[in-house]
């Protein structure tokens, strides 16, 4: 199957760093597709025994233990309004590290690291959802799909979106 078949980019063979485009890793939520650069991600882990925080909004599902770091944890489909997964269906966990911090995003599924072209991407479409749109970077238009790229600073704001 070549890259025009599955819609993405070719990987740059000159090294991981993706002179030629930039890098996202793919998750799903919902159905929905979303990107996160590369170089943001620590760690993409299964199943977490996660422990609530009190007094937390209910987007912060609560801390992990990852390697001896204290991880806050975030689900990503309350922070998207989404209803909760449902009972029995597992998550992952994309770490994130921003500002010197470890982050817990927790997603549906986990997918590739795509490479895409800097002249395909475009800004938010006016008929995105104002909850993704106060997420997001920008879209790629793939071949059947629509990859939402997530701003890592405004996703983990959790502050401010509860002002909001």
């Amino acid at each position: 199957m070549s890259d025009k078949d599955t819609g993405r980019a070719a990987t740059n063979p000159s090294g991981p760093s993706g002179e030629d485009g930039r890098e996202f890793l793919t998750m799903t939520v919902n159905g929905q597709l979303f990107g996160i650069p590369v170089l943001a991600v620590q760690d993409v882990l299964g199943p977490q025994r996660i422990t609530r925080v009190p007094l937390a909004s209910a987007e912060v599902t609560g801390a992990l233990n990852l390697r001896g770091r204290i991880v806050t944890a975030i689900d990503l489909r309350l922070r998207l309004g989404l209803p909760p997964r449902d009972k029995g269906v597992t998550e992952m966990s994309v770490v994130l590290d921003h500002a010197g911090q470890l982050y817990s995003v927790n997603v549906d599924s986990v997918g590739e690291v795509l490479n895409l072209a800097p002249e395909t991407y475009e800004r938010n479409p006016s008929t995105l959802d104002a909850r993704l749109l106060a997420l997001s970077d920008g879209v790629y238009r793939l071949e059947r799909d629509l990859l939402v790229v997530l701003s890592v600073e405004r996703l983990l704001d959790v502050k401010r979106q509860e002002a909001a």
